[in-house]
């Protein structure tokens, strides 16, 4: 379900995918696109809403499958859940803020796949690059600045800059 810029219906890219067409893969598809980077639970506190009861074990296992699919993709941010995406193919990398979670797409830092280069492939065909960058949103930034408050990571990287 590569985000391309087109709309695609979740239907036929079930169907492309070799997916049977089923209202729990639907809800899913659905919720992930309406929030990207969610983790399974919010997943499936979206898709109860879309359906009723559905078991927790079934969300993720439409969410497994999706991902073999190719119609989404599973990132996993140190510290934080597994979570999902309908941008997938691209390469793409993502920001995200240590304070409280938020989680923003980047693209590819330099060019094509993988975009970086190691410096020894140990025998290795690289064919995709993972970058996570880590900060804060500047929403965490201006509530900061209000308070007076300035987390232990900033503090320590200013410290270690003089």
């Amino acid at each position: 379900m590569q985000d391309d810029g087109q709309d695609l219906d979740p239907r036929a890219q079930l169907r492309a995918a070799g997916l049977r067409v089923t209202a729990p893969r639907l809800a899913v598809l659905n919720a992930v696109t309406a929030q990207p980077h969610s983790d399974a639970d919010s997943v499936a506190a979206q898709v109860r809403q879309q359906l009723g009861s559905v078991s927790t074990q079934a969300v993720y296992d439409v969410l497994k499958a999706c991902v073999s699919a190719g119609l989404l993709r599973r990132i996993e941010p140190a510290g934080s859940p597994a979570r999902f995406e309908t941008r997938t193919g691209d390469n793409h990398h993502h920001l995200v803020c240590r304070s409280c979670g938020k989680v923003v797409d980047v693209d590819c830092v330099v060019g094509q796949a993988p975009c970086l280069e190691p410096s020894d492939y140990h025998g290795f065909e690289i064919d995709e690059a993972e970058v996570v960058f880590w900060g804060r949103c500047n929403d965490c930034l201006k509530s900061s600045a209000e308070s007076g408050v300035v987390s232990d990571a900033v503090s320590q990287n200013h410290d270690a800059a003089r």
